[in-house]
């Protein structure tokens, strides 16, 4: 256990070591004008090309990401009802959707899920 624990100490070293001395060696120049400036097809852009989305619908699309990978979860339950007790499964199901109506709900009385704000 010592020699691993050793070893995991030498290599987290050498590894901080290695990236100190990259980031000295590198020639990024962060102020860059031509590499910071969009691109067009050699033209000046006519807009600015970072334009602001909405972050109403980020936070729409990140509440059904949630939920449908929720979802997924739930399908192989289905597969599992097979094998286990009626009781324990019915129990396990209740309680996976009442966490996700749970969530539902304070998302509604958060005011997430109304577009017109």
């Amino acid at each position: 256990m010592k020699i691993l624990f050793s070893m995991m100490i030498i290599i987290s070293i050498i590894l901080t070591l290695l990236t100190m001395l990259l980031n000295f060696i590198s020639k990024k120049s962060f102020y860059d004008r031509e590499k910071n400036s969009p691109f067009e097809c050699g033209f000046d852009p006519k807009s600015s090309a970072r334009l602001p989305f909405s972050l109403h619908f980020f936070l729409i699309a990140v509440i059904f990401l949630i939920f449908d990978v929720e979802i997924t979860l739930l399908l192989p339950l289905l597969l599992t009802m097979k094998i286990s007790n009626l009781l324990n499964y019915t129990f396990i199901v209740l309680i996976f959707i009442i966490i996700l109506l749970w969530g539902l709900y304070h998302e509604w009385n958060q005011g997430a899920l109304n577009w017109t704000n």
